[in-house]
């Protein structure tokens, strides 16, 4: 039961943060609940490895790098999700600091 509440607390942190910024466009909430699944394996498969092979420019950025890839991964998950998508690389900068906020937020009163 945990996971499925999560699972929605994440949806709607996506919906949120998607119409408070205009370079995010989200089809509906259907879209969100994908958009959760697909951030989320990504975020459980593909992050810690780009982590691991990044680390000594990571480093070297003082941990800036990982915006960077933040960014990157919110664009393919845009790439692999109908009804998301991100006009650029900036607004999916700003989505991944947003939306880590609004998370932080909902999950705190959830």
């Amino acid at each position: 039961m945990g996971f499925i509440v999560k699972w929605l607390v994440h949806a709607v942190a996506i919906v949120i943060t998607a119409y408070f910024l205009p370079g995010v466009h989200l089809s509906g909430f259907g879209a969100a609940l994908i958009t959760a699944v697909v951030l989320g394996l990504i975020n459980t498969f593909i992050r810690p490895v780009l982590m691991l092979l990044t680390l000594p420019f990571n480093i070297l950025t003082l941990g800036l790098l990982t915006f960077v890839i933040n960014a990157l991964l919110i664009m393919l998950t845009s790439a692999l999700v109908r009804g998301f998508t991100v006009d650029g690389f900036l607004w999916a900068l700003l989505f991944s600091l947003v939306l880590s906020v609004v998370n932080f937020i909902l999950n705190a009163i959830f």
